[in-house]
């Protein structure tokens, strides 16, 4: 399904815009479309790809365990463009796409260990509105996985919100990215609950 952009898309120009265009297409093979968003105000642009490296290179966390909330995350606020991009970028490092194609149906799937359950359930809470987390689901958390990954684990879940709701509120949708992994795209907004 492609985008629909509720702004136009911007032109990405200058030396910037040049080498942003060469790093995203030996990265990902094309640039993302929030990127020609995100471009109408190149101080905001600049910060974003500056954090998101910063955020790239964060290891307390185990993969996957990272990836699974970030969809479960996307998946509540409905971003297609989100999960899109999580199953390429699952697909790209390796993990197991089996567990990937089932994040959207976490509940009913047997494929998944309590743990990362856990951290669905996590993702979740801390993306509903209100938050639902508990003391409890923090400290069986940190009681499994330490005080650093827990920090980690929940700054990814607010990065994945921000993520979520700014492709969403720009109208950005499933750009094809799963395509090349073969995973079916979940329908965003289609989390068990």
């Amino acid at each position: 399904m492609p985008s629909q952009f509720r702004i136009p898309k911007a032109r990405l120009d200058g030396v910037y815009g040049a080498v942003m265009t060469r790093v995203a297409r030996r990265m990902w093979g094309e640039v993302p479309d929030n990127a020609y968003v995100l471009w109408h105000n190149l101080p905001v642009a600049k910060a974003v790809f500056g954090f998101e490296q910063k955020v790239a290179k964060w290891s307390a966390l185990d993969p996957h365990l990272k990836a699974y909330a970030e969809m479960a995350s996307a998946g509540v606020i409905g971003c297609s463009w989100c999960l899109d991009f999580g199953y390429f970028m699952a697909h790209t490092k390796g993990l197991d796409e089996a567990k990937v194609r089932e994040v959207p149906r976490w509940r009913e799937s047997e494929v998944f260990t309590d743990l990362e359950r856990d951290v669905m359930a996590y993702a979740e809470a801390m993306t509903a509105t209100p938050p639902t987390v508990t003391d409890e689901m923090v400290a069986a958390l940190d009681e499994r996985l330490g005080h650093a990954a827990v920090v980690e684990l929940t700054m990814m879940v607010a990065i994945e919100n921000e993520r979520s709701r700014f492709n969403s509120a720009m109208g950005l949708a499933s750009q094809g990215y799963s395509e090349v992994c073969e995973l079916p795209l979940a329908e965003a907004g289609t989390i068990s609950r």
